[in-house]
């Protein structure tokens, strides 16, 4: 379960960033809002699976308020999931 979460991670903060990174400037500068339109719905879904499973994890492993609040805040900054993933992620949980 651990191993789906983290991909889960992988794929919410990849699509965060090319959001951010390609999709809106190319909205702003080129006037093309193509990607927007196409990676925005994409990356919705994946942000509310990301919360979901977050909270499901939580409770299965009793994380503290603390870690349970870092893994919320983390899919709402750029490259959070990452970090969260490496820090709070113990290669040993993922069978």
């Amino acid at each position: 379960m651990i191993q789906a979460f983290r991909i889960l991670g992988w794929l919410e903060g990849a699509s965060f960033l090319i959001l951010l990174l390609i999709a809106m400037p190319m909205k702003y500068m080129a006037g093309n809002p193509a990607l927007v339109k196409s990676m925005g719905p994409i990356h919705g879904f994946l942000f509310i699976g990301y919360i979901l499973m977050a909270n499901f994890i939580a409770s299965e492993l009793n994380w503290s308020m603390k870690q349970r609040i870092l893994s919320f805040a983390a899919a709402v900054l750029p490259a959070g999931t990452f970090w969260f993933e490496r820090k709070y992620l113990d290669k040993k949980e993922t069978v």
